[in-house]
């Protein structure tokens, strides 16, 4: 391995340098950092910076003023607050401030110094201001109800309105509450409520001709489990089937035979390179592309500058996009039955309780004590919602904090056991020693609902200090209209013109490895791939013995097909 473990834990690079790592909420809490210190040091390697004549890039969210400025302005006591917030993630590299990115917290703290709420002296530097946020959330991922705490400029009676009106339409201001000196949003939180929405489609099986789709009735057969995979199965058996012989079979007898074998290779199957995706390539712009159909542009006559091989290949690839188009229309009219539905929470319930999550996390190892997360709840709710003709779920998993990806890893795998029959109790191998390759399903359907500030607000009611309690239920009327507005309904649209759900769950079925075939009858064995002659047994964990093989990391970038930024600071919390 490239990383060897340093003292305490941690882990060094190959270079024996210290790495930094994530840590759980108690561990954090007890870190004393001399904040002064630190802003000190950083000060002054800018003014060293400076003095070299080196460039010091300001931040994105910095406001800069003019000394003259600065000294001119009235001082103005500042107060400890809690802020309440909801915010659509679309377009915004997360939550998190960042030096180059355009974040919530970015464009947050910029407004607050706009509306006067942070002085012109502060108004470069959120530290100064001790800015803490209760949940970090991912690029991407909404917010109905969130908080930062940090000190502020709260004079003004119409302040909230103030840094509203400086805000986009995508973030808003619920309040601002007064509280104690010592209030930190993140480590007095309870605990907190995610949502998921996710199409019902995505837990239909995976089609026939898939990778996936045919190694799992091969192992379970092999492994004597066919007839109860059969039984978990019963309510969608034969879906695809239906859909290939009403809709599929018709357009394709419509084309000439030579034709219609060049359009199954290009939609089903390719010798060099796998299963291909049956709907892929149905993404934003995909009708104005060559490569919509990329092996029916490989299957066609080498000699394409002429218009007869020209001819073919457009033909080809309109046959292709009517198939995938009817793929892309069953799926969106399916609606799930209420035995389907029982399946799914039943899988979400293997999550609730105190479990070893490291699977579901990136830089986490077994034995990582802070990889233990409690799920208080994971529910579903049991009706459906149809939005422009697809049906729709709604999860909530309420939890004390979450690592990085955690939920939409624990939806990604609830998904996967549930669409290929597998038994619930897979879920809770995962726990194991075992490292298995759990992709994470798309931030587009993850909002965080609210933060629970149970304790704190218990104890403000035993003190009676005048301190209100933090309750975003005063707000319900403003939330609902943001959230539909600004979070729902951007989920519903983009998903209707990106198919992300469909292009994430028909690249798992479509990868021709065994990474994913945990969810079979075999189980997490049915995952490791076969050995090369002479190859150490770890190397099947390592992703080593087979000839032009991915690792897990490359198997679980291939489906995810996503470019996030894994490397900013977040204590390893998805929540904060």
């Amino acid at each position: 391995m490239d990383n060897k473990q340093g003292r305490g834990g941690g882990q060094r690079d190959a270079s024996g340098k210290r790495k930094a790592r994530d840590m759980g909420r108690k561990e954090w809490s007890r870190l004393h950092t001399d904040k002064r210190a630190r802003n000190d040091k950083q000060a002054e390697k800018n003014r060293r910076k400076i003095e070299n004549g080196e460039e010091v890039k300001a931040p994105v969210y910095a406001t800069h003023f003019s000394q003259e400025d600065i000294d001119q302005e009235q001082r103005r006591p500042k107060k400890k607050v809690a802020v309440l917030l909801g915010y659509s993630g679309t377009g915004y590299k997360g939550m998190q401030l960042s030096e180059t990115e355009k974040t919530i917290e970015g464009e947050l703290f910029t407004a607050f110094v706009a509306a006067g709420a942070i002085s012109k002296a502060n108004a470069a530097d959120p530290k100064k201001s001790s800015l803490v946020r209760c949940a970090r959330t991912d690029k991407g991922v909404h917010a109905a109800g969130n908080i930062v705490s940090l000190k502020l400029i709260v004079e003004d009676e119409d302040i909230v309105q103030k840094i509203n009106d400086k805000l986009s339409a995508q973030i808003r201001v619920w309040d601002i509450l007064p509280t104690s000196k010592s209030f930190s949003s993140y480590q007095l939180c309870d605990s907190r409520v995610y949502e998921y929405l996710i199409p019902s489609h995505c837990f239909l099986p995976p089609h026939p001709s898939t990778y996936l789709g045919k190694k799992i009735t091969e192992v379970a057969e092999k492994e004597g489990d066919l007839e109860a995979y059969r039984a978990r199965q019963e309510e969608v058996a034969g879906f695809w089937d239906e859909v290939d012989e009403k809709h599929v079979k018709p357009i394709l007898e419509g084309v000439p035979e030579d034709i219609r074998a060049l359009v199954e290779k290009a939609l089903y199957f390719d010798e060099d390179k796998g299963p291909k995706n049956e709907d892929e390539q149905q993404t934003e712009g995909a009708e104005n592309k060559d490569e919509a159909a990329p092996a029916a542009t490989e299957t066609a006559p080498a000699d394409a500058a002429s218009e007869a091989d020209e001819a073919l290949r457009r033909q080809i690839i309109d046959v292709v996009k009517q198939v995938k188009a009817v793929y892309i229309t069953a799926k969106r009219a399916y609606r799930i039955p209420e035995s389907r539905r029982a399946r799914i929470q039943a899988a979400l319930d293997q999550y609730v309780g105190t479990k070893n999550f490291w699977n579901f996390t990136i830089q986490k190892m077994f034995k990582d004590p802070s990889a233990k997360r409690f799920i208080k709840s994971f529910k579903m709710h049991p009706e459906p919602i149809i939005i422009n003709g697809t049906e729709w779920l709604s999860l909530k998993v309420h939890g004390q904090s979450f690592m990085m990806h955690q939920i939409r890893k624990m939806v990604a795998m609830a998904a996967m056991v549930v669409r290929c029959g597998s038994d619930p109790s897979r879920i809770a191998e995962t726990y194991g020693p075992t490292k298995i390759a759990i992709p994470k399903a798309p931030g587009l359907g993850l909002l965080l609902e609210r933060p629970v500030f149970e304790m704190y607000n218990k104890r403000q009611d035993t003190i009676g200090n005048g301190k209100q309690s933090i309750d975003f239920d005063r707000y319900n009327k403003e939330i609902d209209e943001f959230k539909q507005r600004e979070i729902y309904d951007r989920i519903f649209r983009e998903e209707e013109q990106l198919n992300a759900f469909s292009s994430f769950f028909n690249h798992i079925d479509h990868f021709p490895q065994e990474e994913f075939l945990y969810v079979t009858s075999g189980g997490i064995g049915a995952a490791r791939p076969a050995l090369a002659p002479g190859a150490a047994p770890q190397a099947a964990e390592a992703g080593e013995g087979k000839t032009d093989r991915k690792s897990q990391r490359e198997a679980l970038a291939e489906v995810e097909e996503e470019s996030e930024d894994e490397t900013l600071p977040n204590n390893g919390e998805e929540g904060g």
